[in-house]
C-alpha cells in the first residue's frame, strides 16, 4: 500500500533554512508526480510545490518562490523540499502528496511533518 513518511521538520530562526525529506514506498515513485503542501489551524491546505516523476519540471506557490527548492532521487524514493530564507509565516505541518489511480485518483498523504519559523 502507499506510505509517505515525513521527516526533517523543526524549530528554525526566521532566515534560516531547513530541509524535509519525504520516504515514499508501496507504489512506482519513479513514474509518479509528488507534490509538497502546507497547512496551518484554520485554513485549508495548500499546495507549497510540484516536481514531475523525472524531475525536470517543478512549480513553486508564489509565496515560496526563490526560496524553497523542491528534489527527488528517484533511486532511494525519495523527496526532499529545501527550505531557505525562512519566514514566520512559513510556519506549518508540511504535507507530502501523490495523486494515484487514473481514471479515479485518488491522493495519498503523508502524516505531516512540522515546521515552526520563530524569534
Amino acid at each position: 500500500q502507499v506510505q509517505l513518511v515525513e521527516s526533517g521538520g523543526g524549530l528554525v530562526q526566521p532566515g534560516e533554512s531547513l530541509r524535509i525529506s519525504c520516504a515514499a514506498s508501496g507504489f512506482d515513485f519513479g513514474i509518479s508526480a509528488m507534490s509538497w503542501y502546507r497547512q496551518t489551524p484554520g485554513k485549508e491546505r495548500e499546495l507549497v510545490a510540484r516536481i514531475s516523476a523525472a524531475g525536470s519540471t517543478k512549480t513553486y506557490a508564489d509565496s515560496v518562490k526563490g526560496r524553497f527548492t523542491v528534489g527527488r532521487v528517484n533511486s532511494k524514493n525519495t523527496m526532499y523540499l529545501q527550505m531557505d530564507s525562512l519566514k514566520p509565516e512559513d510556519t506549518a505541518v508540511y504535507y507530502c502528496n501523490v495523486r494515484k489511480g487514473g481514471v479515479a485518483p485518488r491522493d495519498y498523504w503523508g502524516q505531516g511533518t512540522q515546521v515552526t519559523v520563530s524569534s
